[in-house]
C-alpha cells in the first residue's frame, strides 16, 4: 500500500495538492481500460487520444538510468466534453489549463487502479463531478 500511496503522491502535480483521485478496480488491467472507455462513452463523449505511459516508461527506463517498474500497465484516456468544458471555462476562460480531462487505469505490483486529477475547488468541480461518475461507473463490478 505504501507503494501506492508513492504513486499516487507522484502523479500529483503543484496545481493539484490534494493528489489524484484513485479506486481500486476488482479486475484485470484490460477488464479495467474496457469499463473505463466504455463509460466514457456511455456519457456521449468521445475518447480523443490513448496516451500508453507504462510502455513509454518501460521502454525508456533503461535510457534514463532506471530499473525500476512503476506500472505493469498504465494507459490515460483524454477526453473533453463540450458541455462541461463551456460551462468552466464561461465561468472562467483560464480554466482551459485544465482541458482535455483524463482518467488513468494502471496495474502496479498492488493491483489494478483506475482514477484522475483532483481539480481545484470552484467551477471546476463540474469536471470533477464528470469524472468521478465516469471512474464509479467503470469500477462498479
Amino acid at each position: 500500500m505504501k507503494r501506492l500511496l508513492l504513486i499516487a503522491g507522484l502523479m500529483a502535480g503543484p496545481a493539484y495538492a490534494d493528489g489524484p483521485m484513485v479506486v481500486p478496480f476488482d479486475g484485470s488491467f484490460e477488464d479495467a481500460a474496457f469499463a473505463v472507455e466504455t463509460a466514457i462513452v456511455g456519457q456521449g463523449l468521445v475518447v480523443d487520444y490513448v496516451s500508453h505511459v507504462g510502455e513509454m516508461l518501460n521502454r525508456t527506463g533503461a535510457d534514463v538510468g532506471s530499473d525500476v517498474e512503476l506500472f505493469a500497465e498504465a494507459d490515460i484516456y483524454v477526453f473533453c466534453s463540450a458541455v462541461v468544458s463551456r460551462q468552466v471555462m464561461e465561468a472562467d476562460p483560464m480554466n482551459i489549463a485544465h482541458c482535455p480531462y483524463g482518467i488513468f487505469v494502471a496495474e502496479t505490483a498492488d493491483g489494478v487502479i483506475v482514477g484522475h486529477r483532483d481539480f481545484p475547488d470552484g467551477p471546476m468541480q463540474a469536471v470533477e463531478d464528470l469524472l468521478v461518475g465516469i471512474v464509479a461507473e467503470a469500477t462498479a463490478n
